[in-house]
């Protein structure tokens, strides 16, 4: 398989094989790694406003495919779009698995209390 083609090869999947995982680590490295490690650990959160990514030392929102963290903003090329944070990997994992936790609240909300 071909590094770029991890996304429909997981998409017809809908399980994280062996021949996928090692595409999305050829493709993006420690990114990759750490993109499957919160997707197995459950750090992926859908909000009515927001998915989450739990991190670990803060949260991150992801929408689009951007991302609120430091490597986002500063360390990737904003013309690929195949260039993303571990966040956004993350997502792009954890919906293809069905591997999203929902949560049926508003994010802005929740985060007050954190």
């Amino acid at each position: 398989m071909k590094e770029d083609d991890w996304r429909a090869a997981l998409s017809t999947a809908g399980e994280l094989s062996g021949p996928i995982a090692d595409a999305i680590l050829s493709a993006h490295g420690n990114r990759g790694q750490r993109a499957i490690e919160a997707v197995s650990e459950e750090r992926v959160k859908q909000y009515r406003d927001f998915t989450v990514v739990v991190g670990h030392d803060d949260e991150y929102i992801v929408e689009n495919g951007t991302c609120t963290c430091k490597d986002a903003e500063y360390n990737l090329d904003q013309s690929d779009p195949t260039d993303l944070c571990w966040h956004a990997l993350a997502v792009e994992i954890a919906e293809r698995v069905d591997a999203v936790d929902h949560h049926d609240m508003w994010y802005s909300e929740v985060r007050e209390f954190i």
